[in-house]
């Protein structure tokens, strides 16, 4: 029997596998011949090259272009990466924003149905407001108060404030997957968030597999850019001084409504050991040390070489306690209502159980694939099934 074997450029095989950050060795055990293929010294079987497009998450037909597509993330990108745009995002990175956008043309169309006014505050800020007023003014308007979050665990404080969040009209969203795709995780060096932002339906998404801290700062800067109106995959990190003047002014208006620095002055001890005054702050506010210690700068404890020389010795003890800090477990359907956001799915659910949108609909919204686990997750969210 003859073996068909297909022509494909080796810049559309080498296209995929970057696209996926993956290198030739990582995948030569199950294409040994990967190498070959690339220098077109042999050619792949047509069983080949669909295992080789699912391994690396990239539409088949795309093989068969005469070059590799432009794929640009479909919403602003101010992130940089060792002082450059990041050229090629991810297929987790892609397939999370096309989800979501997916989920909040749903929940547009569906708060527009019953003829409800679009969120005002969408929109109602622009990026020459005074930091301190705008950042007091997002703090009012969900109800946070400069001691909300001391005592109690990090957790209650990122749930508390994305309830906060939610409760004034935002869909918030956490995940640290690709949908319920435990095998597609997200990389926190690529992105740790982003912002849809709609005056019928904002949304934020934060990267779950970022720390708690972190992702708290995260979803106050995505905030901020729902409140200026502005979609944005944004550079989140307190580390970055942003060259876009917009970025800069959300990095410092989110520090400002998450550790204000009139209240921080109150309780900042210059004299005490860097350290320990760092993390007790931290635990305080419930925002990362590398957050604090930027707000030490701020308040005028620390000179520009002291902050970035200690911020990049806390910056490599955090990253040497995520290379040893293993997933927590746990329940299904409590996890399923970060992912998807609580809003969004009682919202969803609602509207199914009223006829008014298809229970397959929901399901590929929810991506759950069982109406058991359908009506398990209802029970969840206390909707009688």
């Amino acid at each position: 029997m003859t073996t068909v074997r297909v022509e494909v450029k080796p810049e559309l095989l080498r296209w995929a596998r970057e696209r996926a950050h993956l290198e030739v060795g990582a995948l030569e055990r199950a294409f040994p011949k990967l190498a070959e293929w690339e220098r077109q010294e042999t050619l792949p079987t047509l069983k080949q090259l669909q295992q080789y497009a699912k391994r690396t998450r990239a539409p088949l037909g795309f093989f068969f272009l005469p070059e590799p597509p432009d794929e640009p993330v479909p919403i602003p990108d101010f992130r940089t990466f060792r002082d450059g745009p990041i050229a090629r995002p991810s297929p987790e990175l892609l397939d999370t924003v096309y989800i979501c956008q997916m989920r909040q043309d749903w929940y547009r169309e569906y708060a527009e149905t019953p003829g409800e006014n679009r969120l005002a505050f969408v929109g109602s800020l622009t990026p020459t407001r005074d930091v301190v007023e705008a950042a007091a003014g997002i703090r009012r308007a969900i109800g946070l108060k400069g001691d909300d979050r001391t005592g109690g665990t990090w957790e209650n404080a990122l749930r508390d404030l994305v309830e906060a969040i939610e409760e004034y009209g935002v869909l918030v969203m956490r995940n640290g997957v690709v949908g319920n795709n435990t095998h597609r995780p997200l990389d926190v060096d690529e992105f740790r968030g982003f912002a849809l932002s709609d005056p019928w339906a904002p949304l934020i998404f934060v990267n779950a597999r970022d720390t708690k801290a972190a992702q708290m700062f995260t979803l106050v800067h995505e905030l901020v850019h729902v409140f200026i109106g502005r979609s944005a995959l944004s550079d989140v990190s307190p580390r970055t001084l942003p060259d876009i003047e917009i970025e800069r002014w959300c990095n410092q208006v989110a520090a400002e409504v998450l550790v204000p620095l009139g209240i921080f002055r109150n309780e900042y001890r210059p004299d005490s050991d860097l350290v320990g005054e760092m993390r007790k702050l931290s635990g305080k506010f419930k925002v990362s040390t590398l957050v604090i210690l930027r707000r030490m700068h701020d308040a005028g404890g620390l000179d520009r070489n002291e902050l970035w020389s200690a911020y990049d010795a806390e910056l490599q003890r955090l990253r040497n306690l995520r290379k040893v800090k293993k997933e927590p477990g746990g329940d299904f359907y409590a996890s399923e209502a970060v992912r998807v956001s609580p809003r969004f799915a009682r919202a969803l659910i609602q509207s199914t159980l009223e006829g008014n949108t298809l229970y397959r609909d929901a399901f590929r919204l929810l991506e759950i694939r069982k109406e058991r686990t359908f009506k398990a997750f209802s029970a969840e969210l206390d909707i009688e099934f």
